[in-house]
């Protein structure tokens, strides 16, 4: 079995993780794109018409509170590493993924719901938002975390898969 920890919006948590106020429009650019646009942004900021894709000001036309940030890439470093050691927490078989998403290998299946909700827990008391999916391929459990709140476990591929729109393999 298969378990994936996923940040969503890991750049923009990233990027806010120490800031106080975070209830405003807030979108992420990529300061390093040759044309910036809107890469994420929080519900606040989607809330009031602004998309990915986007230019700046774009978002400030339907905006004119909503604050850019640049991505922080020291704090998706460190963001990274903790993501990391906390699945370390659940199996010695752990691989980063992608930003912000962590696989892991389980060679048991007892509890495995109730531990990956303990590490999504923990990332929670630390201020990150975290979600969990289980399940018998690496896909299946990524899948199953892009659904989850907090923890997915998919038991029954079929079904499972037979209940997503076709959407969804834009989104994933």
């Amino acid at each position: 079995m298969f378990a994936t920890i996923l940040l969503p919006d890991f750049h923009l948590q990233a990027t806010l993780r120490y800031e106080t106020e975070t209830t405003r429009p807030i979108a992420l650019i990529d300061d390093r794109e040759t044309r910036a646009v809107v890469t994420q942004l929080n519900a606040a900021a989607e809330k009031v018409g602004v998309r990915r894709g986007m230019t700046p000001s774009q978002g400030l036309a339907r905006c004119l509170e909503l604050v850019m940030k640049t991505r922080t890439r020291e704090q998706e470093r460190l963001l990274g590493e903790l993501l990391l050691q906390f699945s370390y927490t659940l199996s010695p078989y752990v691989e980063a993924t992608a930003p912000g998403v962590c696989t892991v290998q389980f060679t048991g299946t007892r509890n495995l719901g109730a531990k990956v909700e303990r590490v999504i827990e923990q990332l929670r008391e630390t201020s990150i938002t975290a979600r969990g999916g289980i399940g018998p391929t690496p896909d299946m459990s990524l899948l199953a975390a892009h659904f989850a709140r907090p923890v997915l476990q998919v038991g029954d591929m079929k079904t499972f898969l037979a209940s997503l729109p076709i959407e969804t393999l834009a989104v994933v």
